[in-house]
């Protein structure tokens, strides 16, 4: 049995090294990273036959992409722990774009990344966590989700490959 550092055991089911953002080109990882806030803004948009979300619907996003940190997953706690370390004030490309189509492109995108670097667990960990934001932030306070939020989720599902 292998122990860390510290002489505890390892973690069961998580790599032993740490995950290191080598396997991804900075294109790539800029793309994983931003991905799970510009689906936040998306599904917190209002569209044709979506409500205006409040505060409590981008609270709600913003918990679902911190409970992350909870993942058995390396590359989404690699994720959260990049989000959070972001502090250079610079505007992020997901407070510009917020267009369904160009969000499904980038969620197809970054499906084929994940194909080729990705374990197949950490794919699919990362996939569903990004739809838990849409679909926490769809459900949140008293709008909850009307048959335009769930066509945006199938919509989303799809583009992630979940469905």
């Amino acid at each position: 049995m292998s122990h860390s550092v510290a002489g505890e055991p390892s973690s069961a089911g998580r790599r032993a090294a740490p995950l290191t953002t080598a396997a991804y080109s900075t294109t790539e990882w800029d793309l994983l990273t931003d991905l799970p806030g510009r689906v936040l803004v998306a599904a917190a948009s209002p569209g044709p036959g979506r409500p205006r979300r409040g505060v409590g619907a981008g609270l709600a996003g913003l918990d679902a992409v911190a409970a992350g940190r909870g993942f058995d997953s390396d590359l989404v706690r690699a994720v959260v722990s990049a989000i959070y370390a972001r502090h250079d004030g610079a505007t992020a490309p997901h407070e510009r774009l917020t267009d369904v189509v160009d969000l499904l492109a980038a969620c197809r995108a970054a499906v084929r990344v994940l194909r080729r670097r990705a374990d197949p667990a950490d794919s699919a960990a990362y996939r569903q966590w990004v739809e838990s934001v849409a679909a926490r932030v769809c459900q949140a306070g008293d709008v909850g989700s009307s048959p335009a939020d769930r066509r945006f989720l199938d919509r989303l599902a799809g583009a992630l490959n979940l469905r």
